[in-house]
């Protein structure tokens, strides 16, 4: 039976579990805060640690918020900053994770084959059920966004840093801490909006909304979404550390 070590990486808190071939969790999840300032190397030790207090595992899977391309960290939104999420950007952070090969590093420091890729794409490899087109978003710090057609991942857009009222982007509009200004029902009905906004430029055949904020979404709201979109659970970012190794661009992501 091959075992997963599954981390899935927040701009709040960094989870973990250790799976079955079934996708099944082995042991309890364990979460740590994000420690800031986050340069990789301290990165590589925090999810060390948390994978030491973990069964031992045959893989990684290690989801990162921001554009990651074959295992290598394009632009990351939080980890650059100096104390956290839309906190000051730190130029040597910056400089040090533009290009860093966090598959390398991860699959070199584990010892495992590994597997990195945006943690919207891994929650949705845990929920998608592989036909038509399915968009997959998650509202947590900011947005996130996974595209699959057919159960092939689609190369990554990062539609949270797009504008979409007066300068704002998707990130800031729908974040956490607009949700905490808002308030639960005003942010719910922004959602709404959100999802009636994209649903002309994706035209999905179903949209998922995971992530750890899309259990807050009102009811009427959800209702009036349609049948097409429904919130799946937050636990799918782990669950989906499994099902990742099965897309088509994970197969070109692993490393050993």
């Amino acid at each position: 039976m091959v075992t997963t070590l599954a981390i899935d990486c927040g701009g709040g808190g960094i989870k973990a579990s250790v799976l079955d071939e079934a996708g099944t969790m082995r042991a309890r999840p364990l979460r740590v805060p994000t420690p800031y300032p986050l340069p990789p190397a301290l990165f590589v030790r925090t999810l060390l640690d948390l994978g030491g207090r973990l069964p031992t595992a045959d893989r990684l899977t290690v989801g990162v918020p921001g554009m990651i391309r074959h295992g290598v960290v394009v632009a990351t939104p939080h980890y650059v900053t100096r104390s956290g999420p839309r906190s000051r950007v730190d130029p040597d952070l910056l400089a040090e994770w533009s290009g860093w090969d966090a598959r390398g590093a991860l699959a070199d420091a584990f010892g495992v084959p590994a597997l990195v890729l945006n943690d919207a794409e891994v929650h949705g490899a845990g929920v998608v059920a592989g036909t038509g087109c399915e968009l997959v978003l998650t509202l947590g710090t900011g947005l996130g966004s996974a595209l699959f057609d057919g159960g092939v991942l689609a190369p990554h857009l990062e539609l949270s840093h797009a504008p979409v009222r007066w300068g704002t982007t998707y990130d800031t509009y729908v974040g956490e801490p607009e949700r905490r200004r808002l308030g639960d029902a005003f942010w719910s009905r922004r959602i709404r909006q959100v999802v009636d906004g994209l649903r002309p430029v994706f035209r999905w055949d179903r949209l998922y909304l995971g992530g750890g904020n899309s259990r807050l979404i009102r009811p009427e709201q959800l209702a009036r979404m349609g049948d097409d979109v429904v919130v799946v659970p937050n636990t799918a970012g782990i669950v989906g550390g499994v099902r990742a190794w099965e897309l088509s661009v994970g197969r070109r992501d692993a490393r050993t």
